[in-house]
């Protein structure tokens, strides 16, 4: 055989192989693939039960914080995409009955503040941000702002607002107690700061809707994050102004968190971290994914998918392989069905284990709840 006809043979079975292997590489590809910034995985935080609640005085190093650990440092909203942030931040929780507490510890050398009214728009200053969807359905969450003045800024969301959802800042985190300490001088540009400590004690009956508090027991997840806005300043005739551009705007903010959202949004609620309430003794206890919290991830999946096909289509898709997604999903070993139904401008979407039955859906307005087996109150 010449060399010329070895080469065309072996093009000729190159491609027949190819040919072969298309499906099997088109199946091997994730059905996450392009939206991977949206599928970041959240931080896990154990949160520890005290008998002996910290006294809520700014000052953080009392002998009960030192029961909790620090969170990681935060980064940047949009994770990896951005810098690290310039200045550390770092949070950490204890619970008890009737409260959770969070303090932060905030590194700034240089730390101002003007707003000094509550519910002013907190976050025009440098500020630290709570948001707490207790119920993990992504609507009805709660969001508590403050700046170094301890001036709170605190709202209500029924839903996050991609969905048309709203903010109540009538609202208020009723008995919420807070206190902030200066390390270093507050809005004097003559000396360099370590930063800001907040504390806060945020009890359960403000964040719990209908008239009984429901208060966390041992193995309760909510859902959890928390941001730092950071403007960038100069020193103008003894203020820090914020930095403006060529037009005249001031330039955005840093915004940086504990989880990463994958985006410039704090308001998806699906991508804050978790917190674990926990009554053990150890302090010993990690984080680990909840099955359920992966089976939602496909979920969410179809959530993206079908706002990415209304937007083109003006409609929603009414099947999945039209999204690319298949019916049926191992997921941690087991096995998981997926459905979806859609009319012009609704959809469902379902998943279920094979095995159990347990049924967890989403709609367009991203709420996700568990319809089988019932979760009771």
């Amino acid at each position: 055989m010449g060399a010329t006809t070895k080469i065309s043979s072996f093009i000729k079975a190159a491609f027949v192989l190819l040919v072969l292997l298309i499906p099997q590489l088109a199946n091997a590809q994730s059905p996450f693939a392009g939206l991977e910034n949206l599928f970041l995985t959240p931080e896990g935080y154990v949160v520890k039960h005290v008998t002996k609640p910290p006294v809520i005085d700014g000052d953080i190093n009392d002998a009960v914080w030192q029961q909790a650990k620090w969170t990681k440092d935060f980064v940047d909203i949009e994770g990896d995409l951005k810098p690290k942030p310039t200045y550390k931040t770092n949070v950490k929780m204890l619970w008890d009955d009737s409260c959770l507490y969070v303090a932060a510890q905030i590194k700034d050398p240089q730390v101002w503040a003007t707003l000094k009214h509550h519910d002013d728009i907190v976050y025009l200053d440098n500020d630290f941000e709570v948001f707490i969807d207790p119920a993990t359905t992504t609507h009805t969450y709660y969001e508590i702002e403050v700046n170094a003045l301890n001036s709170i800024f605190d709202l209500f969301l029924n839903k996050p607002y991609r969905n048309m959802g709203s903010a109540l800042i009538g609202w208020d985190a009723a008995g919420l107690r807070s206190a902030v300490k200066i390390q270093g001088t507050l809005n004097n540009t003559t000396d360099t700061d370590e930063g800001w400590t907040v504390e806060m004690a945020i009890p359960f009956s403000a964040i719990t809707m209908g008239l009984k508090p429901k208060i966390p027991g041992n193995g309760s997840l909510y859902r959890i994050n928390f941001s730092r806005v950071e403007y960038d300043t100069k020193i103008v005739n003894g203020s820090n102004v914020k930095l403006k551009d060529s037009t005249g705007r001031t330039l955005p903010e840093h915004n940086w968190s504990w989880s990463p959202q994958g985006e410039v949004n704090m308001h998806t609620p699906e991508h804050w971290g978790y917190l674990l309430f926990s009554t053990h003794n150890g302090g010993d206890e990690v984080f680990t994914m909840p099955y359920a919290e992966e089976q939602k991830k496909y979920l969410w999946l179809i959530y993206y998918r079908e706002k990415m096909w209304y937007k083109e289509h003006h409609k929603y898709a009414s099947l999945l392989n039209e999204l690319g997604i298949k019916n049926n999903y191992d997921i941690a070993g087991k096995g998981n069905k997926l459905k979806l139904e859609a009319l012009n401008s609704q959809f469902t979407a379902t998943i279920t284990d094979a095995k159990t039955n347990a049924v967890y859906s989403i709609n367009q307005e991203g709420f996700i709840e568990q319809l089988n087996p019932i979760r009771h109150e």
